[in-house]
């Protein structure tokens, strides 16, 4: 069975070659000329959430007694970006993981940020059986391997199977989509977390997680996206 699964990805690149998002070339899901072309993430942008923002602070955090301490992402959300998230959500593309994670690490490295555990953001066991995997803990076990912070699955769960969030129109139905969908069940009494997820848009996932994991006790959560 193990050389089976060693066998596989040979074999499936042979029969589906992996191509760039960008630009279609052989070889890997995103070439170095294409990543340079995703816009970053610069200022102007909220000191809080990343947000673009003339104000320090953005009406939304101005607004709310926010329970993370950052948001940061290294990318806008847009174009090359947004396919090569869909393809891994989406499309069984789980290959790209290690991919998107290096570049979430190389952010990771830049902006100074310590941890003392990875906590991916939780899929409900229904949806994660359906799809067959969590990309949010894909991406945060790649991380968790080149940063040698560990990463705890059993902190987060997931209690109720809401609607995707991309299927709500406005913020609020997003903010409301998710409220009491996520419960704390592991320890992080005094911990540094790092909240991973894939994108954060409106925030409200990443809110509503991060403000159980405050309630457990957290000492700090850091929310860390591809892109935003």
């Amino acid at each position: 069975m193990q050389l089976l699964t060693r066998a596989a990805g040979p074999l499936l690149d042979l029969i589906f070659p992996r191509t760039c998002a960008g630009c279609g070339r052989e070889g890997g899901y995103l070439c170095d000329e294409c990543e340079a072309t995703i816009p970053r993430l610069k200022p102007p942008q909220c000191g809080l959430c990343s947000a673009p923002s003339r104000s320090r602070l953005c009406a939304w955090c101005r607004s709310a007694n926010q329970p993370f301490d950052r948001i940061t992402a290294p990318y806008r959300w847009t174009g090359v970006l947004q396919e090569l998230v869909y393809s891994l959500k989406y499309r069984n593309v789980r290959a790209s993981a290690p991919r998107l994670a290096e570049m979430m690490s190389a952010h990771l490295a830049d902006e100074s940020i310590t941890a003392d555990v990875i906590v991916p953001v939780p899929l409900h066991s229904s949806r994660e059986r359906e799809r067959g995997y969590n990309q949010s803990e894909l991406l945060a076990g790649e991380i968790s391997k080149s940063t040698r912070i560990p990463m705890a699955t059993d902190v987060l769960a997931r209690t109720r199977n809401t609607p995707p969030q991309v299927s709500m129109t406005t913020p609020e139905e997003r903010r409301q989509n998710v409220v009491g969908a996520f419960e704390c069940v592991g320890d992080v009494a005094g911990k540094r977390v790092l909240l991973i997820d894939d994108v954060v848009t409106t925030g409200a996932t990443v809110v509503e997680c991060s403000a159980k994991l405050r309630q457990a006790g957290a000492a700090s959560i850091w929310v860390l996206s591809l892109g935003r």
